[in-house]
């Protein structure tokens, strides 16, 4: 396989999974097992900048809404908690990258982190039912959410998204779609700060491998592409039905992975 067209594949899986909640990390790792090549920690995060993007170009309409209606005090206050949820992770998120505390993206904790990840899925969404279907975004979830995904930057194969909504939900935005919202809003900053931090760290390493910028540059048109069709696809599903399915692929892949691929991987 080409490496362009290696480039282009990781592209497209990166912006399929990277907003359902079954782990591009775990995507990742089988697709670079097979093409036989482990690509550098630069990629893996520009490509994940790439589906953030299709994200802002989904909720286009919606951010330009909260930025031209600051005066009104339900967009201030949603902002604000945008905000929030955003500083916890900065806050929190940094220093533990710079205490390099994060598990290896290798075979055993992601495939666990998917199991039980699947698990408390199922278990989130079922007590969440139980309450009622509420879309408001309170304090308490903004700032639940922003540890979230410092929790799931620690610990590989957790899925950001998965464990921003579930605990949204828990927290008490019962709603799925309006939880599903606040948590992909939260992940524009959020991703774009990584890959910009990802970015200046790379340029200022002097040691750093070359980066194939056309394989880099193809490879992002394809996440944020493909990441758009994903989002749209999974807002519109999540409106008449529960996120069971995708738990239950997290659960056979995690499985999966620990049978099939080596675990030093």
């Amino acid at each position: 396989m080409s490496d362009l067209l290696a480039a282009l594949l990781l592209g497209i899986l990166e912006g399929l999974t990277e907003f359902l909640p079954v782990s591009s990390t775990g995507h990742l790792l089988i697709a670079q097992h097979f093409i036989g090549e482990q690509r550098p920690d630069l990629f893996n995060i520009v490509i994940q900048a790439g589906a953030i993007l299709a994200t802002t170009l989904v909720f286009r309409r919606r951010l330009w809404a909260l930025a031209t209606g600051l005066r009104e005090r339900a967009n201030r206050d949603y902002a604000m908690k945008l905000a929030v949820a955003f500083g916890v992770t900065a806050a929190v998120g940094l220093p533990v990258r710079l205490a390099g505390w994060e598990l290896p993206e290798t075979v055993t904790p992601i495939a666990w982190a998917l199991i039980l990840g699947g698990v408390w899925m199922v278990l989130a969404e079922r007590l969440a039912a139980r309450r009622p279907a509420s879309t408001r975004i309170t304090w308490t979830v903004a700032v639940l959410v922003g540890l979230a995904q410092v929790v799931a930057g620690v610990f590989p194969g957790t899925s950001r998204s998965a464990a921003a909504i579930f605990i949204a939900l828990l927290a008490g935005t019962g709603q799925r779609s309006a939880a599903t919202e606040f948590v992909f809003l939260v992940g524009i900053p959020t991703m774009f700060a990584a890959s910009g931090y990802a970015l200046l760290e790379h340029l200022l390493d002097g040691n750093a491998a070359p980066v194939a910028w056309d394989e880099l540059a193809l490879a992002f048109v394809a996440a944020t592409l493909t990441g758009f069709v994903a989002v749209r696809w999974l807002l519109g599903y999540i409106k008449q039905h529960s996120y069971t399915p995708f738990a239950v692929y997290r659960i056979v892949l995690g499985v999966a992975l620990l049978v099939w691929l080596p675990v030093g991987m």
